[in-house]
């Protein structure tokens, strides 16, 4: 049997075992589940999926879920800096003597079968939780949702927090199409909510044919802001002067208004109390969405890579710093849809610096070069090495007053993080 000393040896080895990096479909993880797990006692599970949103929503879970006292268990993907960001209990990131000796069970049942990398995490997140006995977990689909491996566990309740274009390649070129492919995480009889304001006709249909309850945002719950604070309703419950979301962008109240009502669905066999609702949403943190890092010049980092995201943070920095020059440090994977975004951010980015990374997924400099020259950009810088060196020619155009924004892929904020934390 295939053993590693290491978490990095068992990553290493798991990136070549399987022929793709994205393999949609249950049968695989659901054969080695049932041997990994012949008795699985499933706790409470809220599952989110959703092209935007799904990090934040399960941030607010986890927030109000540990505020309230139970033993939480959360798994998302991809991690930023550490691979164990993807499987936390209370917040806080396992061991990697946990994540190796998960790794270590699967590998002794899994036998012929192979798994994706992305499978074997999964896996081994529902075993960590399930020796741990979690009172509740949260689970973030990674792609899609009707064949991606979060998908072999029945939510108790699902929540999609929103649609939109991304991953065509596996889930289709319209919103239909991708809506149906999310609605996958339904399951009859059980709460289903979206966040999105305008929800395709399919995630509609697809509740129907698989008998959920689906609740939808402005339809059947809601927000109304208010001069200080916000309110919270729907049919059952309504939660008064709630204070502002911990993540920033007008977004963050659709998807704290979806995770109320998941939190609600779930009050009967996970009681919470409108205080522990109100720290929740107050307290919570997510490194990468609108973080921003104070300094004579301050930097603003956003992980959205598509034109859903990028719409949204164009709008924040409109908002929140009018009048400023943005000198943006930027790359993004090659499969992403990066006409739309470039002509999206222009309206608000002054100059642009292009940052390669060293991810095979990843555009190269020339791609780049291609995309930009058909944009309507003017302003934009190529030929540094990495990260650090684009970096710091923004940093040598900025002057007091100005903004610095790294956005466009989860990798790429990962470097920023690290340089910083490395200073």
């Amino acid at each position: 049997m295939i053993r590693f000393d290491s978490l990095q040896g068992w990553l290493k080895w798991q990136e070549s075992l399987h022929p793709l990096v994205i393999d949609l479909g249950l049968e695989r993880a659901t054969q080695v589940f049932h041997a990994l797990s012949p008795h699985y006692l499933k706790p409470p599970t809220v599952t989110v999926a959703g092209t935007n949103g799904k990090g934040s929503s399960i941030a607010y879970l986890e927030a109000i879920y540990t505020t309230q006292g139970y033993r939480v268990g959360s798994y998302t993907s991809p991690h930023i800096l550490k691979y164990n960001e993807r499987i936390k209990i209370n917040g806080k990131p396992v061991s990697d003597d946990e994540i190796c000796a998960a790794f270590a069970r699967i590998e002794a049942v899994r036998g012929n079968t192979s798994l994706s990398y992305f499978e074997f995490s999964t896996l081994a997140a529902l075993d960590i939780f399930s020796r741990a006995g979690v009172d509740v977990q949260l689970l973030e689909v990674g792609l899609g949702g009707r064949l991606d491996a979060v998908n072999i566990v029945d939510p108790d309740v699902a929540l999609i927090s929103s649609i939109s274009i991304d991953h065509i390649e596996w889930l289709g070129a319209t919103r239909e199409a991708i809506g149906r492919e999310k609605a996958g995480i339904f399951r009859s009889g059980i709460p289903a909510i979206t966040g999105d304001t305008e929800p395709p006709a399919s995630l509609i249909q697809s509740a129907i044919e698989q008998r959920a309850l689906l609740h939808c945002i402005g339809k059947d719950f809601g927000y109304r802001k208010q001069a200080a604070g916000w309110d919270w309703f729907s049919a059952e419950r309504q939660v008064l002067q709630l204070p502002e979301p911990g993540l920033k962008g007008e977004h963050q109240y659709r998807n704290a208004s979806a995770v109320i009502l998941a939190v609600t669905k779930m009050a009967k066999i996970l009681p919470v109390t409108e205080a522990s609702i109100r720290q929740g949403l107050q307290n919570v943190r997510l490194a990468g969405r609108f973080q921003l890092i104070e300094g004579e010049v301050p930097v603003l980092l956003d992980v959205g890579h598509n034109p859903q995201a990028v719409r949204t943070l164009a709008d924040y920095v409109t908002a929140v710093f009018p009048g400023r020059r943005i000198h943006a440090v930027f790359s993004m994977m090659k499969d992403k849809d990066i006409a739309s975004v470039l002509e999206i951010m222009n309206l608000v980015v002054y100059d642009w610096f292009f940052a390669p990374l060293a991810n095979p997924r990843a555009a190269t400099e020339s791609v780049m070069r291609e995309f930009f020259s058909h944009s309507s950009v003017s302003k934009v810088s190529f030929g540094f090495a990495d990260f650090t060196e684009a970096f710091s020619a923004a940093k040598n155009q900025s002057q007091e007053g100005d903004l610095l924004l790294v956005f466009g892929s989860f990798f790429l904020v990962s470097e920023c993080l690290v340089e910083f934390e490395n200073k």
